[in-house]
């Protein structure tokens, strides 16, 4: 029915019919990015807006220890990371001097067995309201040590780091090409940049939080969702590499009218794919990363 209609009518009912289609066709979602500040407020959007499960990490009011334990009361929802990110007050310092022991806390949890991955790690993020700004290289001791965890453990890693540190990015991805990277919010790239290194890294892949939003507070070149319709090159670029995409809420739990936001943009960005990329971008491609069959 959208492919009668698609080259002749207006944009905006291309994407009524898309999202008629794709509330006709639900499919399973594993949210990749969820700061877990209040799990039942969590829990509550996940059950509202039928995300099945969703990867967790600390936030402002939690830390590792309390993220394995709501983990532990909802394992058929959680999926915990281990994070040791320099925005933690307590860890800065030890990033600031390479400290060997920021790495032997990082490895004294990934030995419990009970995290699935690494992350968020801030190692380039821009100052935000109550987040200072964090400038480390990616190829930095530190870094260097948690990927070489991330080895060893054979576990992805969540990066988060700005376009403004494309080349060292880039040279840490070449330095590690055994090592999963998920790159948090795409680095903020453009389409091109991101076809670009998608396609020149097969390591690294991107996840969509806070990109699918109508609008971004930080810019409004970085949502990819202008007016809740997904651009044209954003759109052919997914369809293209659907494998090599995930999706996110990057909840954070402050304002509940917030985060229903968030949750509702990830749908209305899902309803607007075919429904093979669809399948694979909602959930498929972060389940195979993590060792699961996909949906």
């Amino acid at each position: 029915m959208i492919e009668a209609f698609r080259g002749r009518a207006p944009a905006a009912a291309v994407v009524l019919l898309a999202l008629l289609a794709g509330c006709a066709s639900r499919v399973p979602i594993v949210d990749a990015h969820v700061h877990l500040n209040d799990v039942e407020m969590q829990v509550g959007l996940m059950e509202e807006f039928g995300i099945d499960r969703a990867v967790v990490f600390w936030g402002v009011r939690s830390n590792d220890e309390k993220v394995l334990e709501a983990a532990g009361r909802h394992p058929q929802r959680f999926i915990p990371f281990a994070s040791i990110s320099p925005e933690r007050s307590a860890f800065r310092p030890m990033w600031q001097r390479d400290d060997p022991a920021i790495l032997a806390r990082l490895e004294s949890l990934l030995a419990t067995g009970r995290f699935r991955g690494i992350g968020e790690i801030s190692v380039v993020h821009d100052a935000t309201s109550g987040f200072a700004a964090t400038a480390f290289s990616p190829m930095s001791p530190t870094m260097r040590g948690i990927l070489a965890l991330a080895r060893r453990h054979r576990l992805p890693v969540m990066v988060h780091c700005e376009r403004s540190h494309l080349e060292p990015f880039t040279e840490m991805l070449a330095a590690h090409r055994d090592v999963t990277v998920i790159w948090a919010h795409g680095g903020y790239t453009d389409a091109a940049t991101a076809r670009r290194m998608l396609e020149a890294n097969p390591n690294l892949y991107y996840e969509l939080s806070a990109r699918t939003w109508p609008r971004h507070p930080r810019s409004d070149a970085y949502t990819i969702m202008p007016g809740n319709v997904l651009a044209p090159e954003w759109r052919s670029l997914v369809e293209a590499m659907p494998g090599r995409f995930l999706v996110g809420t990057d909840a954070s739990h402050h304002v509940l009218e917030n985060e229903k936001m968030k949750a509702r943009s990830v749908r209305a960005f899902l309803d607007q794919l075919s429904p093979g990329a669809r399948r694979e971008v909602a959930a498929g491609t972060l389940l195979r990363l993590l060792g699961e069959r996909g949906p």
